[in-house]
């Protein structure tokens, strides 16, 4: 599973010209299903995002916790994460189907609720117009 995670001011899914998600300060995090990820990994990378300390404290150091800062999550699927870029024309056999990813990335949504935070959501599949104000920058990979 992989998920590339950015801290932001504020972001938003719009579909078809409808907003059908939005967060203030907090994560939008792209999550990628890969075709070998399980239930397990699934609430391992739940519980890095929700615990990833990159929120400036009092001395301006990363030192904060999504939840102890206020934070939101916006989390978008995002099988092109998976792409093989050997040539020209991206593959995406490593990225898992709907079948595996769909209940994969919503048990990360589960999990994240679960962990009180408030999480916004694209709709899988979906054509998405995935908008963000991003703060720092900050953006970080994770790979679980």
């Amino acid at each position: 599973m992989k998920a590339v995670l950015t801290r932001v001011l504020s972001a938003s899914v719009d579909i078809d010209g409808k907003r059908v998600a939005e967060i203030g300060k907090g994560f939008l995090v792209l999550l990628g299903v890969h075709v070998s990820d399980t239930e397990e990994k699934a609430k391992k990378m739940a519980d890095k995002i929700c615990g990833l300390r990159i929120f400036e404290d009092e001395n301006g150091k990363m030192n904060i916790n999504p939840k102890d800062a206020g934070a939101k999550l916006l989390i978008v699927s995002q099988f092109t994460l998976y792409a093989d870029c050997s040539s020209r024309r991206p593959g995406f056999t490593e990225a898992a189907r709907p079948d595996l990813a769909i209940p994969l990335y919503e048990l990360v949504i589960k999990e994240c609720r679960d962990r009180g935070f408030e999480v916004g959501t694209g709709e899988f599949g979906a054509d998405m117009k995935v908008t963000s104000e991003n703060d720092g920058p900050v953006t970080i990979v994770l790979d679980i």
